[in-house]
C-alpha cells in the first residue's frame, strides 16, 4: 500500500504521523511511505532521516495526498487538507468529530474511510490511541498551570508546591483517567494540596496511592464546586468516548474562583467541560473570564513535537501495520475507530448530534 504522511498546518503543531523508525516499519514490509517535505522537521526528524531509511519526499502538500492510500497524520484535517482528501482515502488521525459538525459534513461529502486515534477501543475498554497524548496532556497541563499563576503572567503569584511559612496551591482535578492522573501525579509531585474527582472509585483509589497530598472524591456536584472555588489551578480532564464532553465545571463555578486563578481544560478537544470553554490556539492560547486565566489549546501536545511523536508513533504502528496489509476490518478496536465511512456516520457516539 501507498502511505502519506502531510505536514500538520494547524496553527504551532510540530507533531509528525510517524517517525523515521516508525515508517521504516512500513517499508521493510513491502509497501511505499511518502512523506511530505519538512513533515518532521519540527520533531526534530529532517527529510534525510526519512530518506535514509527508504521513505520517499513529496515535493508538496497536493502531492503526498495525491500519492497515498493510506493518509497517516496527527490532528483533524484543516481546510487546505479537505480541498486533497479523495473517496479512496483511509484517514487515520486524531478527529474529535463530536464537536465538529462542519468537520464531519466535509468528510461525508467527501465520503471516505475515516478512523479515529481516540475511538480505536480495545475490548478492555482501554483507549491506547489516545493514552499517549492524554499522559502528556496532562503533564503539561500542570506545567502550563503552574506558568500562569506566576504574577507576571497576570496569575496569583503563588508557588504551587509553596515553601516553608507559606502555604502549598491548591490543585483541583476533574476527571481520573490517564490525563487527569498525570495531571494529579505531577502536582503531587511538585507539592501542591490535590483533590481529584471521579465517578470510577478504582480510579480514586488508584489516584488516593499517588501521596498524602493527594484527596481523591467522588463527583458529588456540591463538592465539586466548592473544591473548584477554593482552587488556585483547575484542570478539567473528562472523557466520555466518542462524545461532547459533559459540562462539569459550570460558569457559576468559575465565577466562584478568585481571579487570578486558572483554569486548563484538557477536554477542551472533545468541546471541554468546563462551560466557559473557547476553543484556542497556540498562537493566542489563553483568554481571562470572569477573573479566571482559561488555557484551552486543541492540540496541547503539539508544544512537546518530539516527545510527542515518538509517543504517538510507538502507540499507533500496530495498527497502521493492520490497516497497511489489509487486514484492518479483522480488528474489532480498529472497527470500533471508524467515524464515518462511504458517506455515512459510523460511530454511535457522533449518531447523537
Amino acid at each position: 500500500m501507498r502511505i502519506g504522511i502531510p505536514r500538520e498546518l494547524k496553527p504551532k503543531e510540530g507533531r509528525v504521523g510517524l517517525i523515521p523508525a516508525a515508517a521504516a516499519e512500513l517499508v521493510r514490509r513491502g509497501h511505499e511511505v511518502w512523506v511530505e517535505q519538512q513533515a518532521g522537521s519540527q520533531s526534530g526528524y529532517t527529510d534525510q532521516l526519512f530518506e535514509a531509511v527508504g521513505c520517499r519526499i513529496a515535493a508538496s502538500h497536493e502531492e503526498v495526498f495525491e500519492r497515498g492510500e493510506l493518509i497517516i497524520k496527527v490532528k483533524e484535517p484543516v481546510r487546505e487538507d479537505l480541498a486533497h482528501l479523495r473517496k479512496h482515502h483511509l484517514l487515520f488521525c486524531y478527529l474529535h468529530l463530536a464537536p465538529l459538525p462542519e468537520l464531519t459534513d466535509a468528510l461525508l461529502k467527501i465520503g471516505l474511510t475515516a478512523v479515529a486515534f481516540e475511538t480505536v477501543e480495545e475490548p478492555s475498554r482501554r483507549l491506547p490511541l489516545l493514552a499517549p497524548m492524554s499522559d502528556i496532556a496532562g503533564r503539561l497541563s500542570i506545567q502550563i498551570g503552574t506558568h500562569l499563576l506566576h504574577q507576571p503572567q497576570g496569575g496569583k503569584g503563588i508557588l504551587l508546591g509553596g515553601v516553608t511559612a507559606a502555604r502549598r496551591g491548591r490543585v483541583t482535578v476533574v476527571g481520573a483517567g490517564v490525563a487527569g492522573g498525570s495531571a494529579v501525579e505531577v502536582a503531587a509531585a511538585l507539592g501542591a494540596q490535590v483533590t481529584v474527582f471521579d465517578l470510577d472509585l478504582d480510579k480514586l483509589e488508584r489516584m488516593r496511592l499517588i501521596g498524602p497530598n493527594v484527596t481523591a472524591l467522588y463527583a458529588h456536584a456540591d463538592d465539586v464546586a466548592r473544591s473548584v472555588s477554593q482552587a488556585d489551578l483547575v484542570i478539567g480532564a473528562v472523557l466520555v468516548t466518542g462524545e461532547k464532553a459533559p459540562h462539569v465545571i459550570t460558569r457559576e463555578m468559575v465565577r466562584s474562583m478568585q481571579p487570578g486563578s486558572v483554569i486548563v481544560d484538557i477536554s477542551v478537544d472533545q468541546g471541554g467541560c468546563v462551560e466557559s470553554t473557547i476553543p484556542t490556539t497556540y498562537e493566542q492560547p489563553t483568554y481571562v473570564w470572569e477573573g479566571v486565566t482559561h488555557f484551552t489549546v486543541t492540540n496541547m501536545p503539539g508544544a512537546v513535537p518530539r516527545t510527542s511523536s515518538q509517543a504517538l508513533s510507538a502507540a499507533i504502528m500496530p495498527y497502521a501495520l493492520r490497516l497497511a496489509d489489509g487486514s484492518w476490518r479483522q480488528s474489532d478496536a480498529l472497527l470500533k475507530g471508524i467515524n464515518v465511512e462511504a458517506g455515512r456516520i459510523v460511530h454511535p457516539a457522533l449518531m447523537k448530534h
